[in-house]
């Protein structure tokens, strides 16, 4: 396909006199599936894992030029909201249902075989999202079960997950929890560093932790909140710099839609709702480019901004759930009927 490049608009942070502007490219792949794809884990700029609907799951080793994947036996009718990649065999999805439907599985052997690792044994309990600090040790987040959020991790690459007590978390809100729309709410950097964002119809809050998962503190969030609307998304692009972005079917063009922090998460300042009608569902950092650039997604289309979210550029209108980019800096987005769309920075005087 032709790659097809969006301007920002005006310079870039690049030094003053240097004229440099960045540009973001897009790219159609071929999925070869018409499965809804939700969440996506790009490893590098070559190895990407894909999941979606109808138990799908994508791999692809060089770059996307071709994908390959299949459905999870025995998975066929479950919707796999969340993929994390640990390299080019290894890697895992989470699905999201009552009760049992939620589950997390791997894969050694670049998807020949998976291995359920968990089913959800609560009756009440709904997975949302996870996310790996390492090879070994991971998190997974899921909605309050009455007062008590749920909260599960690895220290064993999933062989064993266990649930952190709730007496070492806040107090969960009345009917709080956490959208299951992009594999995008909970995010974690090395050192044992998450936040997960969460919600009622009443508040959005932000849960972090800095000993995997052992001692926890909450902050409320200044973003819109509403039966079917809240904090969808967070991305940290360093320690202390991250941004939450909103949304929902029920978003309006009034409701504030993100909010980023310079103090690990302690604070968080108001920015500029993404121009998207359905407000952002999965959102992230291009973690290769040293001053912040950010790409968020939803069902009405994907837009870009070069300054922490105080302006957006629109990239296209299509139908989004997720992106995420490779260290390198390569990114993918994800959407309905197979969409697979590959993003990357390039730059013109």
């Amino acid at each position: 396909m032709v790659a097809v490049a969006i301007a920002f608009g005006g310079c870039s942070s690049a030094p003053a006199g240097g004229g440099v502007r960045r540009v973001l490219t897009q790219e159609a792949q071929m999925s070869g599936t018409d499965a809804r794809l939700i969440a996506v884990s790009a490893v590098s700029e070559k190895v990407v894992w894909v999941s979606g609907a109808r138990g799908t799951w994508l791999r692809t080793t060089d770059g996307g030029t071709n994908w390959r994947g299949g459905r999870v036996p025995g998975a066929d009718t479950l919707q796999f909201r969340d993929v994390e990649g640990v390299d080019s065999n290894t890697a895992y999805l989470l699905s999201i249902g009552p009760g049992d439907q939620s589950r997390i599985y791997k894969t050694a052997d670049a998807g020949a075989t998976w291995a359920l690792q968990i089913k959800n044994a609560e009756p009440a309990g709904f997975f949302d999202c996870f996310s790996f600090w390492d090879a070994q040790h991971g998190i997974a987040v899921g909605d309050a079960i009455g007062r008590d959020v749920f909260v599960i991790t690895t220290e064993d690459a999933g062989a064993h997950w266990s649930r952190i007590p709730p007496a070492q978390l806040p107090p969960a809100l009345e009917g709080e929890g956490s959208f299951a729309a992009s594999g995008t709410c909970v995010t974690t950097r090395p050192g044992g560093l998450a936040w997960f964002v969460s919600n009622n119809k009443d508040h959005a809050r932000i849960l972090k932790t800095t000993d995997f998962g052992r001692h926890w503190s909450v902050t409320t969030l200044p973003v819109t909140t509403r039966d079917g609307v809240g904090a969808q998304s967070v991305a940290f692009r360093d320690d202390q710099h991250g941004i939450v972005l909103s949304g929902g079917y029920a978003s309006q063009a009034r409701d504030t839609g993100a909010a980023i922090t310079a103090d690990d998460g302690a604070t968080w300042t108001v920015v500029t709702r993404p121009p998207l009608t359905s407000g952002v569902w999965g959102g992230a950092y291009v973690r290769a480019e040293k001053s912040p650039l950010i790409v968020a997604v939803g069902p009405s289309g994907a837009v870009w901004s070069e300054d922490s979210g105080r302006r957006w550029a629109v990239i296209d209108s299509l139908n989004y759930w997720s992106v995420g980019f490779s260290p390198e800096g390569a990114g993918w987005a994800v959407g309905e009927k197979g969409r697979i769309t590959r993003l990357a920075v390039a730059r013109h005087p």
